[in-house]
């Protein structure tokens, strides 16, 4: 066999094996739970692999949370569906992100066809961040460095706000942007045990009440407020 040829089938079964991990990886977020097929077509189409650092790029369709720089992580992709979902978001729906990081799950919300105002507190993270939504062409997103706690009543009202962090207690001035029937995700201290954390989905009823559901255990960081000053 030629050299060219050589390369060729080397090429092909590189092909092939990106091909087989990806179905391994979609298999394994439907055997969690995840049933949306929106959703499943975006977490597809979306390569992991691209908001990853490039030393771990072998690993972006393992279920691992990866390090992403500025002393944050990439949530492993079983959480960021389970969060995903849990707002449940529509097409063009207003959904606020807090915690933009490499940019992932924005371009999941904005491939399901959400419009997306995502605010990251590291300027480094964020001007990464957008310049990966650009070269997926994405123009729904808008990434913005500020802080996640700060945003201003007038950006409001939005559908959905996905936290990717934790929370002791949700500011009355986050809760106001939400609409009257509008779900927030986010993670919050275990009751009962105080080390452990526990995701979930708070609802407005028609009273204007914020309803509870856990979704399940989880692992985030604890928001901060302002901006970083360095990074």
């Amino acid at each position: 066999m030629t050299r060219i040829g050589s390369l060729a089938v080397a090429e092909e079964d590189a092909a092939t094996a990106r091909g087989e991990e990806k179905a391994a990886f979609l298999l394994r977020l439907r055997s969690s739970g995840i049933r949306d097929l929106d959703l499943l077509r975006a977490l597809e189409k979306v390569p992991r692999e691209m908001f990853v650092p490039h030393r771990f790029v072998d690993l972006a369709r393992r279920d691992l949370a990866l390090p992403i720089g500025c002393g944050q992580t990439l949530s492993e992709p079983s959480l960021v569906a389970r969060m995903i979902a849990a707002l449940g978001v529509t097409r063009e729906q207003r959904v606020l992100e807090i915690g933009t990081g490499s940019g992932y799950a924005t371009a999941i919300l904005a491939e399901i066809g959400a419009q997306v105002v995502s605010i990251e507190r590291f300027q480094t993270l964020a001007i990464a961040a957008r310049l990966r939504l650009e070269r997926l062409g994405r123009q729904n997103v808008e990434v913005i460095f500020a802080d996640g706690l700060g945003v201003p009543a007038a950006a409001g009202p939005f559908d959905r706000i996905l936290i990717h962090a934790r929370l002791d207690e949700l500011p009355p001035d986050l809760v106001a942007l939400l609409v009257s029937d509008g779900r927030i995700v986010v993670a919050r201290p275990d009751r009962e045990v105080a080390w452990r954390q526990v995701l979930v989905e708070l609802r407005r009823d028609a009273a204007g009440a914020l309803v509870e559901t856990q979704i399940g255990p989880c692992r985030l960081q604890a928001l901060l407020p302002g901006i970083a000053q360095v990074l």
